[in-house]
């Protein structure tokens, strides 16, 4: 079997022009075709990764066979020159094709994506909803600032079957208005309200229910400590991306006086990039992103490598169904999993559209496909409207 076509899709959706998936397609001689994505749907950087899926496939991809994996992903990183140097870009691009490369091998060999990687060891894989700041809904993202629409939005969870949330309850200010720099210490008036957003969910969860607490690495190391009080105080399951991964030490003053469990990971590629966190055990939940930390070949081996250290894993999932269903497959194999994120935008038409299938958790639990390779396929009606690139 060999690679003869790829093709590469830069996703536009005009109802959330910020969303932008990338997707890759992979074509073989044997008619059989393979689907991955790269981890920068949202924000910048996703018209390059697409690109850079476009140089690889020129320069490695046409004529190989699908399943020399390993091969490939060495060459990759050693032969691309920038990929020693590392970066999301190059990491992207390299995950988006490794992933559609293991879609082809299972669909090839008649099984489940799982079942190449060690099989089932999670029947049912417990999910969170994610990101509770922007509403839980399948209509329109909101900006969520008053308490009560935190108790509405963690309602709205609550009837779906969910017994976990995540919220960033720091980004938006009284008004609604989005707070960038939170490296310096926060005023008594917007903890406050951070402590009233927090009880507000807790209201409605009870005290079994599980809060997770999302920083998006904006904090400084003052600003985290004052936020890892009131996680502590609301006994959260995790304090997610509490500072910044531009200087690991920041994590060690955290890990020595705060009493909640921290994770991290979205924005650390391949095993190099978390090799000090586990080693120092600053983390305890692991969340590498299978469409940037290097695709499924290198994220099952960061799994094991941070079972050594007994961390956690809970895959970073914010993208189009395509990364949705790498993650099942991934969270399904292996022994330390936690917990497995749904992301409000997955609730969206706008990305619920963009394939054939539409995974969704059914009363806070997802089960994996067991379609050949990933089950997943791209809609053409859909992704067909957006730029694409194709390389023969």
């Amino acid at each position: 079997m060999k690679i003869t076509q790829i093709e590469i899709f830069d996703i536009h959706c005009p109802k959330r022009p910020a969303w932008s998936p990338v997707f890759v397609r992979i074509h073989t001689d044997e008619g059989l075709t393979g689907v991955g994505e790269a981890g920068l749907a949202y924000d910048l950087g996703h018209s390059a990764a697409a690109h850079m899926i476009k140089e690889f496939a020129k320069e490695m991809l046409l004529g190989i066979d699908p399943f020399a994996t390993e091969h490939l992903w060495n060459r990759m990183l050693r032969e691309s020159f920038w990929g020693l140097g590392g970066g999301p870009v190059v990491y992207s691009a390299m995950s988006a094709i490794d992933t559609a490369l293991w879609d082809i091998k299972g669909k090839a060999i008649g099984l489940p994506v799982y079942q190449l990687l060690g099989g089932k060891t999670n029947k049912k894989l417990r999910t969170y909803a994610s990101q509770l700041q922007f509403d839980w809904d399948c209509y329109e993202r909101k900006t969520l600032f008053k308490p009560e629409d935190y108790a509405k939005a963690t309602e709205k969870a609550v009837a779906e079957g969910y017994d976990a949330v995540k919220v960033d309850p720091m980004m938006f200010d009284h008004k609604g208005d989005t707070i960038y720099d939170c490296t310096l210490p926060f005023r008594r008036d917007h903890l406050n309200l951070i402590r009233a957003r927090m009880q507000a969910i807790r209201d409605v969860l009870g005290e079994n229910g599980d809060i997770i607490f999302e920083c998006h690495s904006l904090p400084g190391l003052t600003s985290a400590l004052q936020l890892g009080e009131i996680a502590e105080e609301f006994n959260c399951l995790y304090f997610e991306e509490p500072v910044n991964y531009l200087n690991s030490k920041l994590h060690e003053p955290l890990k020595q006086k705060l009493n909640v469990p921290i994770a991290a990971g979205e924005r650390l590629y391949l095993r190099h990039g978390v090799r000090e966190y586990l080693e120092k055990q600053t983390v305890d939940v692991l969340q590498p992103d299978i469409g940037l930390c290097g695709g499924l070949t290198e994220a099952k081996k960061i799994c094991d490598y941070a079972d050594m250290y007994d961390v956690k894993i809970q895959a970073h999932v914010c993208g189009g169904p395509v990364a949705t269903a790498a993650s099942l497959h991934l969270e399904t194999a292996i022994p330390n999993f936690i917990i497995h994120e749904h992301h409000t935008y997955a609730l969206k038409d706008f990305n619920r559209e963009l394939c054939l299938q539409d995974p969704q958790p059914v009363n806070g639990f997802f089960e994996v496909s067991e379609t050949p390779g990933l089950g997943i396929e791209l809609n053409d009606e859909v992704v067909m409207k957006s730029p694409r690139m194709v390389i023969k």
